[in-house]
């Protein structure tokens, strides 16, 4: 059964589903969307819960075993399978469809992608056996109406020219939008907030931002790369919140430059004022540039999960400033 994420508590009112797939290339909503089924599934009483991701080398009978052996300190358990790369590969692919055929019982199965081929067969397993929450990113036209909506569930109440001139800020960006929004209920409180307020706190609230940061790269900024770095640390954002950005950002990067090398345009779907510095991305690196920085970026999640040695927020700053123009080979090792 497909639903959006605005349908999952009511859905999950009626009863927990076995099995959820919950899937989108928009981390904002895919997480909320998860947290949701973490805390209905607590209020059910599944005490236990075990995480996994899906990476190179990820050993399936460590899934085949938490899903079929309880705790003895509780009947009910949540799984929790994180797909970073959107597929499992032929092993998981066989592994999550042989779940799907026998059930287990007192365990709820939670499998977290981007965005997914619906067509894989591990996909239309999952879906048959349950729930599957498919995420689609919010478009230009309907981001002051999520904007508004975001604002009433905070206990704001607003305006669409509030909503528009958030949406402006953000630039699409739902993470962004949230973290707006969270700051404006900080420093005006619950109520009413008309446009002068939004604008007045908007401005007071300046600060660094991972976006900024990613924009400050791509321009070729990096005296403010460095500045924004040492501001984001300082404010105490998780290194992983920046990584987060940075990945997203060269792994768009690396889409667009290939799209450019084949004649085609790379510009596609970018807002207004970004353009600018997204071209002067493009124009300083090739496509293999962008996926060299992208196995960067890897290893500095590794780096930040503890499966490598490092200091993820110097490694964070070298990748940034050889985006922002360094010499890439000098750091590639």
């Amino acid at each position: 059964m497909k639903i959006y994420p605005d349908k999952l508590v009511g859905q999950m009112a009626k009863g927990l589903a076995p099995v959820y797939l919950v899937a989108g290339d928009e981390p904002l909503q895919v997480e909320e969307s998860v947290s949701e089924i973490r805390a209905a599934t607590r209020k059910a009483g599944f005490e236990e819960r075990e995480l996994f991701f899906v990476e190179r080398g990820f050993n399936w009978n460590d899934f085949y075993a938490a899903s079929s052996s309880l705790s003895l300190f509780s009947s009910r358990k949540l799984i929790e399978l994180r797909l970073p790369g959107g597929k499992p590969g032929d092993a998981g692919a066989k592994a999550i469809k042989e779940y799907c055929e026998d059930l287990p019982q007192d365990v709820v199965l939670v499998v977290i992608s981007p965005k997914v081929d619906q067509r894989a067969s591990w996909v239309k397993a999952l879906d048959k056996a349950g729930v599957f929450v498919t995420i689609w990113p919010v478009d230009v036209k309907r981001l002051p109406q999520w904007i508004i909506q975001r604002l009433q569930s905070r206990g704001l109440r607003a305006d669409r020219e509030v909503a528009q001139l958030i949406a402006e800020r953000v630039e699409g960006n739902l993470l962004a939008a949230a973290q707006e929004i969270e700051k404006l209920l900080l420093l005006h409180g619950p109520g009413e907030l008309d446009v002068e307020a939004a604008r007045r706190a908007v401005t007071d609230s300046a600060r660094f931002d991972v976006f900024r940061l990613v924009d400050a790269a791509l321009a070729g900024d990096s005296r403010r790369v460095v500045r924004s770095l040492i501001g984001l640390r300082a404010e105490g954002v998780e290194a992983v919140l920046v990584l987060w950005a940075v990945a997203r950002e060269v792994r768009d990067l690396a889409r667009r430059s290939g799209s450019q090398a084949s004649g085609k345009s790379a510009m596609a779907g970018v807002w207004e004022k970004r353009k600018d510095v997204v071209a002067k991305g493009l124009a300083r690196h090739t496509q293999q540039e962008w996926m060299l920085y992208l196995q960067r970026a890897a290893r500095i999640d590794r780096v930040i999960k503890g499966l490598r040695h490092g200091d993820s927020w110097r490694e964070l700053a070298d990748l940034l400033l050889d985006i922002a123009g360094g010499d890439i080979n000098s750091r590639v090792a």
